[in-house]
């Protein structure tokens, strides 16, 4: 089995991390990541840990209010200047936000293949959380996902916590290897566009 084909997306992250690993074949893990002297999520810092033996949480804050972080995660022409590796396109970029509703990214790489992502919200209450199932195309070993991304925010800045529910604690593992690196650059693009529409 490939590396690109033993690896998911924390919808935010997975994508970069797949680009990172067919670029250099390796990836470092780490328990965590984050503000190491005070141990608080400060605006920029990237944690990752694994809450379950089938979850992990990713968490990021965000300089800015928690209504315009929730756009950015959910309306198409916002996701379409951040969302995804530098270099890949998102091709295809259909949301219907409700309970039952579905949606669909696919992203065109640099080499013209694409490869995409898709599911249904489970739940959404903006601009506080939504959940939703994840299956990839072309399909991983892993099997699907089901993820909850939850908004919290303090003095100004949005903490998200994206909790990704596997189905095996191997799939978990294989997928936390490489989240982590795409989510630092996904999230320092998302950063950046917050930082424009404030």
């Amino acid at each position: 089995m490939s590396k690109e084909a033993s690896v998911s997306m924390l919808v935010l992250a997975r994508l970069l991390a797949i680009a990172t690993l067919i670029g250099t074949g390796d990836v470092m893990a780490h328990e965590s990541m984050g503000n190491p002297s005070t141990g608080q999520d400060t605006a920029g810092a990237l944690k990752v840990s694994k809450a379950s033996e089938r979850e992990t949480v990713l968490t990021y804050t965000f300089d800015a209010p928690r209504q315009l972080v929730f756009d950015a995660l959910t309306q198409p022409d916002l996701l379409n200047r951040w969302y995804g590796p530098r270099g890949w396109s998102l091709v295809a970029c259909d949301i219907d936000l409700k309970v039952g509703g579905a949606y669909r990214f696919v992203w065109r790489r640099p080499n013209g293949t694409e490869i995409g992502v898709q599911g249904a919200y489970r739940e959404v209450k903006p601009p506080e959380r939504f959940v939703r199932t994840e299956s990839f195309v072309p399909a991983w070993p892993g099997g699907g996902i089901v993820s909850t991304t939850a908004l919290i925010e303090e003095g100004g800045k949005t903490k998200v916590a994206i909790t990704s529910l596997y189905e095996s604690q191997k799939a978990r593992d294989d997928d936390v290897k490489a989240a982590q690196h795409g989510a630092t650059e996904s999230f320092a693009r998302l950063a950046e566009l917050l930082a424009e529409l404030r």
